[in-house]
């Protein structure tokens, strides 16, 4: 039994609405739809779930109309994509008149009495499936088994199958034909063979298997006398050297514990020297500002080319002209259909898993796309080509900026306000950078005025903790308590290894919140997400400490693991959280940015997968190599051919 049924524009106006049951109206579905699929360009898969209904939907492109059929999920409805089809067609054929005439005025003014027409089709399709005859399953005498004598099926030990026998056969015969072309003194080599092994035929098991012995010792020894050599006169110098690097740090003396009684102790080791303008790396940077990605695109470059040469003739190609060159073709005013579009559409898909979206992804993209243009008309000189790139690239940017931005600076000085430190948690697999990336954002809130407490809760990876303070260390030399007022601005929590992580993470938020720290950041270790034990205790860190954001830690090297990684991970805190409402990943960190060049598919895939947005990228090995997305040149690597 359907929930509801309505037909309204793509400018939100409502003509025509069917409700089945009586209860909450159709608004709060329909707009949730709106929301999350309609301007979100995720028009791949035709239904969607809202708490207990499913909707499903199909889309009008000439006329600018969606219809939104709703029933309960438990329910299995074989007619509704039946239904939908011939609503759809019944309603655009009864008022095509009316919106070819009127247009946007035809729909303000209209009246669309259309509740006969509906239930007609209703009925229609609800007998339709029933009179649909179940599948009847094979008898015995109908399957091939049946054909089979039991006489064919009865192995006897010794016996090999004919097949095999045929085969050995055949080897056999292309033996014998090169053996008779061979010259005359391989056939008498031949005859040699076979005279020895009849001589073995005669001789006994073991009398043969000692013979075979004698010959494989006689072998062996020979290759032994000949692989000898003589012996050098100079004998290598023992011990080992240190290796010397071409580019290497001139703080080769500090890194020696060979003959210190410290036993590498932080109070007594020496401090460690190193070059400022090397960790910073630019000089002309503003301090505290979160700058885009860059990326020149080739429409970009190709017109500074004809600024700079004027005089020769030059032919501006678009991203994927090359492409596409071969699928070009223009269509007079008519309206698209799937087969104008499949040829490039199926061309894009490939394009874009080759820049390391997920397959998957890729695939939902295309058939958005398709729905989006399916039976929308077309200008006079437009191509196919042409239309289905802009439409993907409009896709893609509206894919790359999702609902909820995430807004740190703000939020941290709103938590300042309540006199409370904002509190960031990491996690991701392992390997991915969470560690470095968590000293770029100390580094980036210090320059910002904000005081940092790291909560070193990756009590697992030998080296974790002296990681963390090696950068506490140099974050205080870059930002002396001196330039501050004295005060520190960042300071390491550590309890050491093999504690509970959760408890370390709630004594140093309770440390942070007595000493007036403005930020915690929580490292956590690095987990696979089909790990059990791991992922319950990261959910049990998140589930008692309640952070305010909880960022994934992403490589932009991935493809399809991306989106494996995001929906276990995402799973794996619903289903090991306490919670009524579970806390889930609220914004990704996309690391190793720098080494993709154009393959940028994997911020498309996490952002799809999950909605959330990206808050930082990182692009480097220096604290100021952090940056915020820019959606726009992504999408511009993206579509670069």
């Amino acid at each position: 039994m359907l929930d509801f049924f309505t037909i309204f524009s793509k400018g939100g106006l409502v003509l025509w609405c069917f409700q089945g049951v009586r209860g909450p109206a159709a608004t709060a579905p329909v707009n949730a739809l709106i929301r999350s699929v309609l301007l979100q360009e995720r028009g791949g898969n035709n239904s969607f779930t809202h708490e207990a209904l499913t909707l499903k939907y199909k889309l009008d492109n000439q006329f600018e109309l969606v219809f939104v059929v709703g029933f309960q999920k438990i329910l299995t409805l074989t007619y509704v994509d039946k239904l939908i089809d011939d609503v759809h067609k019944e309603f655009r054929d009864k008022y095509r008149n009316e919106f070819q005439q009127k247009g946007a005025l035809g729909l303000l003014n209209g009246t669309f009495d259309f509740k006969d027409d509906f239930m007609r089709l209703l009925r229609d399709a609800e007998e339709s499936s029933k009179v649909r005859a179940p599948t009847v399953m094979k008898t015995f005498e109908q399957s091939l088994k049946s054909q089979k004598t039991v006489k064919c099926m009865i192995e006897t030990r010794g016996e090999k199958p004919k097949e095999k026998v045929k085969n050995k056969k055949n080897k056999g015969s292309k033996k014998d034909g090169t053996e008779a072309v061979a010259a005359p003194s391989k056939a008498s080599a031949g005859d040699k063979q076979l005279s020895a092994a009849g001589d073995k035929e005669e001789l006994t098991k073991d009398e043969i298997l000692q013979k075979n012995r004698e010959e494989f010792f006689r072998r062996h020894m020979k290759a032994g006398e000949k692989s000898r050599s003589p012996k050098p006169d100079a004998q290598k110098e023992k011990g080992k050297k240190p290796r010397v690097w071409d580019l290497g740090n001139s703080n080769a003396k500090v890194l020696d514990y060979s003959n210190s009684a410290t036993n590498g102790s932080a109070e007594a080791c020496p401090v460690e020297e190193f070059d400022p303008d090397m960790a910073l790396g630019d000089k002309n940077r503003e301090p505290g500002r979160l700058y885009d990605l860059e990326y020149e695109s080739d429409d970009e470059a190709e017109e500074e080319k004809v600024v700079q040469n004027p005089s020769k003739p030059s032919v501006k190609k678009g991203g994927l002209g090359g492409m596409f060159g071969m699928l070009k073709g223009l269509v007079g005013s008519k309206s698209l259909t799937r087969e104008d579009m499949d040829p490039v559409l199926e061309k894009m898909k490939d394009h874009l898993i080759a820049k390391n979206v997920a397959a998957e992804i890729a695939v939902q993209l295309c058939e958005s796309v398709a729905k989006k243009l399916e039976g929308k008309v077309m200008g006079t000189f437009t191509t196919v080509t042409s239309t289905v790139k802009q439409a993907l690239q409009e896709a893609l940017v509206q894919i790359l900026q999702p609902q909820r931005r995430v807004d740190v600076l703000r939020d941290v000085m709103d938590a300042q306000r309540h006199r409370r430190p904002y509190v960031i948690t990491f996690c991701g697999v392992n390997g991915v950078g969470k560690s470095t990336n968590l000293a770029k954002i100390s580094f980036w809130l210090i320059e910002n005025g904000f005081s940092v407490l790291i909560a070193a809760c990756d009590t697992f990876r030998a080296g974790a903790v002296e990681q963390l303070r090696t950068h506490t260390r140099r974050l205080n030399a870059l930002h002396p308590p001196e330039s501050h007022g004295g005060r520190t601005m960042v300071q390491l929590y550590e309890k050491g290894y093999g504690k509970d992580a959760a408890g370390i993470a709630m004594e140093a938020i309770s440390y942070a919140r007595n000493q007036g720290f403005d930020v915690v950041l929580v490292d956590t270790a690095g987990r696979m997400q089909d790990n059990a034990p791991l992922m319950t205790a990261l959910a049990k860190l998140i589930a008692v400490n309640a952070p305010d954001l909880v960022l994934f830690v992403g490589e932009a090297l991935v493809g399809n693991e991306a989106v494996d990684q995001l929906v276990k991970f995402n799973k794996a805190l619903a289903d090991h959280s306490m919670a009524q409402t579970p806390r889930l990943i609220d914004g990704i960190v996309l690391t190793k940015f720098d080494t993709i060049d154009d393959k940028v598919g994997a911020a498309i895939s996490m952002t799809y997968i999950t909605s959330k947005p990206i808050v930082f990228v990182g692009t480097g090995q220096t604290y100021c190599d952090l940056r915020s997305l820019n959606a726009k040149a992504v999408v511009a690597a993206l579509m670069k051919a």
